[in-house]
């Protein structure tokens, strides 16, 4: 059976380190509270830097590991709410940047945090369907440009990076077993950054800031109840238990709502990868820099079972099983 295996992993964070200190002199907060609201100690944030640029940089690492040239690549989606440009997408210019044929399809996914697992689910699909064989699949945002920087509540929970996997149509037991994408935008009000655009002459809107906004608690209800059903989803699709999974890599958004998913599951912590207390939330880069740092440590060796799941703005959420 033809499957999509993940054949190479990178990832790319900006050099600048922000700590909560340097919080504690911008905003009402302090290291303890946020440490213990989220897990979070410290982020990166892209000084000059663009969302081209990182995820330029993050695609010839997973190249690189690929051991492949970009020539062979014939599918790039990259999953981002933080383009450079509203249009060409970021993928177009990673195409270029990276020295991919001309031709081959570039296109952007938008799913906030969820976004590198909608765009894995769609490489996975069209390998599976003979279409592509070999596909760079990229999660990246730079979450320092639309938050609010004098709000305590969303400024200390967000950094900026990037991670991408190549993936490679394969025969064999390895590869990804299963993804699942789900949405549900009656939800919209509790996550969301407005899109802050020129007036027209044909009408007298006031321009609103384009600023993240988001309704904590709320979000934290949803996200644990639907994290846990799509993880649960993705055992069951394959026929798997919880004792099946050697590693858990979820979207590192808040430590609690890792830990609390976790605890629906009954996984214990050991089998869960955490690295936000370095980056905090990097929305769609989340999950695959994660997998890249637990790659590089040796944590995942072949034979294991993989599993991913995500909660993004939306509401968005998505899981997918991989055995590596």
């Amino acid at each position: 059976m033809m499957r999509a295996s993940i054949i190479g992993t990178g990832s790319y964070v900006p050099p600048r380190v922000i700590k909560n200190q340097d919080l504690e002199r911008m905003v009402d907060t302090s290291d303890e509270w946020i440490t213990s609201r989220t897990g979070i100690k410290e982020r990166r944030i892209a000084d000059h830097e663009t969302t081209n640029e990182i995820a330029t940089k993050t695609a010839k690492n997973a190249l690189k590991a690929a051991g492949i040239s970009p020539k062979e690549i014939d599918l790039i989606i990259v999953g981002t709410v933080t383009p450079e440009m509203l249009f060409p997408s970021t993928a177009c210019f990673v195409q270029a940047h990276i020295g991919a044929n001309r031709g081959i399809p570039a296109f952007d996914i938008s799913a906030a945090c969820s976004g590198f697992l909608y765009a894995l689910d769609i490489a996975d699909k069209y390998i599976r369907a003979g279409v592509n064989k070999k596909a760079l699949v990229i999660g990246v945002d730079l979450f320092s440009h639309i938050v609010d920087w004098k709000d305590r509540n969303t400024c200390v929970l967000f950094g900026d990076g990037a991670g991408a996997v190549v993936l490679s149509g394969e025969k064999g037991k390895s590869g990804i077993l299963s993804t699942h994408i789900h949405a549900d935008g009656h939800y919209w009000k509790m996550l969301y950054t407005p899109l802050c655009i020129a007036s027209s002459p044909f009408h007298n809107k006031p321009l609103e800031n384009s600023f993240l906004r988001m309704q904590g608690n709320e979000t934290f209800k949803v996200a644990v109840r639907t994290m846990g059903e799509v993880c649960q989803e993705a055992l069951d699709h394959n026929g798997l238990k919880v004792e099946d999974v050697s590693l858990l890599i979820p979207h590192q958004a808040n430590m609690r709502i890792i830990k609390a998913t976790a605890e629906r599951l009954g996984l214990p912590e050991e089998k869960i990868y955490i690295n936000l207390d370095k980056y905090g939330n990097t929305s769609a880069g989340s999950i695959p820099l994660a997998l890249d740092e637990a790659v590089k440590k040796g944590v995942i060796k072949k034979g294991d079972i993989i599993l991913f799941v995500a909660f993004g703005g939306g509401f968005t959420w998505a899981s997918a099983v991989v055995r590596w």
